[in-house]
């Protein structure tokens, strides 16, 4: 593991390159035209649980941001810090009704459908249950969240998932929709909303420059 801290030119993020909650953070550094210094934490080697990074996320997860004398542990947090820190471009509106729609869609990302099928479940279900069950168990969560969404935004939705502009939602849904498709066999015709603003996400250059097989630490046959 690297030594714990964050330079004092720019912040220092923890991640691990295939973490959707990392990927989020990703965006968001990005849209917020941060230059940030990268470290790469190793779960499927367990640097999670050393010593120095529990000093940065107890929880032993990724990702885990530095800045300054700030350190947080949350990828939720980190983006509303983020927002608050460098409100501009602004990934939140100034319509009430419109803000809270992009908080509940985070929240239901980071609460309702990614923590459900987050590794450390995964594990337990395929040592509990047996190989291969943990799958339909994933894609039961991703579909009950995503056809959530999919009924929130499509009466409101634009070129992106609550209007023109990129938003607090969009840094959420993108990950979680990147994953659902390529490592969890998700049918994103269920979802043609979440299938349109998607595509705007590919084109993106703050979204392509977090995918995941952009990331220093990823292996060279993602």
């Amino acid at each position: 593991m690297a030594e714990v801290g964050a330079t004092a030119a720019r912040p220092t993020l923890y991640s691990y390159w295939r973490s959707s909650c990392s990927h989020r953070v990703r965006i968001a550094l990005n849209l917020k035209g941060l230059n940030y210094e990268y470290k790469a934490v190793n779960l499927l080697k367990g640097e999670q649980s050393d010593p120095e990074f529990m000093k940065l996320n107890p929880m032993k997860f990724v990702p885990a941001l530095a800045d300054g004398d700030a350190v947080i542990g949350d990828s939720y947090t980190i983006a509303l810090y983020l927002e608050e820190k460098y409100p501009d471009p602004p990934l939140l509106p100034q319509d009430l009704k419109m803000k809270a729609l992009n908080i509940q869609i985070a929240s239901i990302v980071c609460s309702g459908i990614q923590p459900l099928h987050n590794l450390t479940l995964v594990r337990y279900i395929e040592q509990k249950v047996g190989t291969g069950e943990s799958l339909p168990w994933i894609q039961q969560q991703i579909d009950r969240g995503f056809t959530a969404v999919e009924n929130m935004i499509k009466g409101c939705a634009g070129k992106y998932a609550t209007g023109d502009e990129v938003q607090l939602a969009d840094v959420f849904l993108a990950p979680q929709i990147f994953a659902a498709v390529t490592r969890f066999q998700i049918d994103m015709s269920n979802y043609p909303t979440l299938a349109k603003v998607n595509d705007e996400y590919t084109r993106h250059p703050a979204f392509e420059a977090a995918l995941p097989d952009r990331q220093p630490d990823a292996p060279t046959s993602a």
